[in-house]
């Protein structure tokens, strides 16, 4: 498990008014909003998710600021988000909001991270869809004070992998990941090869060099939890690029 990860059940949250860094394990960041008050134009996005509710994602997704991004190494990951009451009255108390990181919000330095550059680093920001962001702020505030963990995520359904690329590139897109919601490693195997390390290409796409095609496909995947899966044969032999394989198997961590 990820150091200093905890994983946190949702289901019924009692939240007090206030919470400090000094007397809990939150952290303190800032949250906007961005892609209107249907969230349809926070689709797509840095980790290649596209549609997001085909992706299992959904509404209550997030952009993160580039000292939570990590090069696209946080895409998937889940966390709770509180607006903090003792440095705004533009909160909604004892509210809370599970997101998931499916974007990338992009310094910028023509700004100060304290007026407009939220995203600059090291700054720890949430740049949320707008419907996430008002169960904890109201909406004229703009930017609220929060505080966020990371939390274990809890989908519907299998791990999906969607092949893309062309003749030896094979480019991969992992989504709907459970548990800790990322990837720390993985690796694929056809009917006739052995297991062939891939790399993080962009987001939540990873890629390998080889020729696979006509091959079933295997993949072996070691969550950021620390959890190690191995999806067998689950993509068949007649696939096509831009096919996406559903499995039925989920990370707990």
């Amino acid at each position: 498990m990820a150091a200093g990860m905890r994983f946190l059940q949702l289901f019924t949250v009692v939240l007090p008014f206030c919470f400090t860094p000094a007397n809990s394990n939150w952290i303190p960041a800032t949250a906007t909003f961005y892609g209107g008050a249907d969230g349809s134009d926070t689709m797509g996005g840095a980790c290649g998710y596209e549609n997001l509710y085909v992706a299992g994602y959904g509404i209550n997704n997030v952009a993160l600021s580039t000292a939570l991004f990590n090069d696209g190494a946080s895409c998937g990951q889940c966390y709770v988000i509180i607006c903090d009451t003792s440095k705004s009255d533009m909160c909604k108390p004892g509210t809370s909001i599970t997101v998931s990181a499916t974007n990338f919000c992009p310094p910028n330095w023509d700004l100060p991270s304290d007026n407009g550059g939220w995203c600059n680093p090291p700054r720890h920001h949430f740049d949320m869809s707008q419907p996430a962001w008002e169960n904890i702020g109201i909406y004229r505030a703009g930017i609220i004070p929060v505080f966020y963990q990371q939390v274990k995520c809890w989908r519907q359904g299998g791990v999906r992998f969607t092949i893309n690329g062309f003749n030896y590139f094979e480019l991969v897109l992992v989504a709907n990941i459970g548990g800790s919601g990322s990837i720390k490693s993985m690796s694929v195997k056809g009917t006739n090869t052995a297991w062939i390390p891939m790399s993080r290409n962009w987001g939540a796409n990873w890629h390998c060099l080889s020729g696979l095609v006509g091959q079933a496909l295997s993949f072996a995947i070691t969550s950021t939890g620390g959890q190690y899966l191995v999806f067998q044969d689950v993509v068949p032999a007649w696939w096509q690029f831009g096919q996406t394989f559903t499995t039925w198997r989920q990370f707990d961590y």
